[in-house]
């Protein structure tokens, strides 16, 4: 008897480990369900009343995905309507296999304001409130869990939710003249689609409580300094900043889709799971690669080299 709160912890460490590895590697499971009071179908009714503006998705044949939040009239707000179609394209991108690659970009030079106050004022209530918080960080967790290298092309202003949105991006790269401002404090709230958490594992918790609570404006110049932006493209033109950011990274998406996407997967297992489990994980990542037809061709090239 004398063991078993160490018996009872190991095996909630144990049940905790294997939800959070289910939770991972499970295309389209969500952080939150009906057991959390999370009502998917209802929060979805309610955001339907909010349309304008669309969410827009263009797949390369270079296995890059172009991600367009489109509203210019509210510097891309994102309405109701758009937070259930940033979802579906989630869902899309899930089952892109020949997929490595994403951008995360606004229409009209500008990347996005965030949530459009229609919406904001009309789901006034606490209760609200948290329901689409959980949605959003349903949504953008499995953004960030994709097989593919994501990149947010910030443009113009990112502010409040749209700056949160970059953080959910692998890489962020900005123009000369654009800004990221997390907003939430002015607004009387703190950030809820997952963006204070992703931002402390970017820049660190006194970086991020300085950020967040000086509600500072990040320009390109001061976003490099800190580390939560790669680069400062050249060009603040829209059509030029987004030929610069995917030259950027197709120097990280050379290769086969497999490998790009298992690279991906491992780097995130690395990240939330506890080692144990990241290095299983690893393991049967590597299954897939090894002994592929990548893998076949590299090592009989390397053959030649050596004679």
């Amino acid at each position: 008897y004398l063991y078993f709160p160490e018996m009872a912890k190991s095996l909630l460490a144990t049940s905790s480990r294997s939800i959070r590895t289910k939770l991972l590697h499970q295309t389209g499971l969500s952080l939150y369900n009906t057991s959390h009071g999370f009502h998917e179908e209802e929060v979805k009714k309610k955001l339907m009343q909010f349309p304008g503006g669309s969410v827009d998705l263009q797949k390369e044949d270079s296995g890059i995905g172009i991600l367009t939040l489109n509203n210019p009239t509210k510097m891309n707000a994102f309405s109701g309507v758009m937070m259930l179609q940033l979802l579906e394209k989630v869902i899309e991108l899930e089952n892109w296999a020949e997929g490595k690659g994403i951008i995360v970009r606004g229409a009209k030079n500008t990347f996005s304001s965030g949530s459009d106050l229609n919406a904001v004022k009309a789901l006034g209530t606490s209760e609200d409130g948290v329901a689409l918080c959980m949605f959003m960080q349903n949504t953008l967790t499995r953004f960030m869990r994709l097989p593919l290298i994501s990149v947010a092309l910030v443009q113009g202003r990112a502010l409040g939710g749209g700056a949160e949105f970059t953080t959910a991006c692998d890489f962020r790269l900005m123009t000369p003249d654009s800004e990221i401002r997390f907003v939430h404090k002015e607004m009387g709230i703190i950030p809820s689609w997952g963006g204070t958490s992703r931002l402390v594992e970017i820049i660190g918790s006194r970086q991020a409580l300085k950020v967040l609570s000086g509600a500072f404006k990040l320009d390109s110049k001061k976003a490099l300094n800190i580390g939560m932006v790669e680069e400062v493209l050249k060009s603040s033109d829209e059509t030029k900043s987004l030929e610069e950011a995917q030259e950027w990274l197709m120097q990280f998406i050379k290769g086969p889709p497999e490998v790009i996407r298992a690279l991906k997967k491992s780097v995130c297992s690395g990240k939330e799971l506890y080692l144990e489990e990241a290095l299983q994980n690893e393991r049967d990542l590597l299954g897939t690669v090894w002994g592929g037809p990548a893998n076949l061709e590299a090592v009989a090239k390397r053959g030649k080299f050596n004679k």
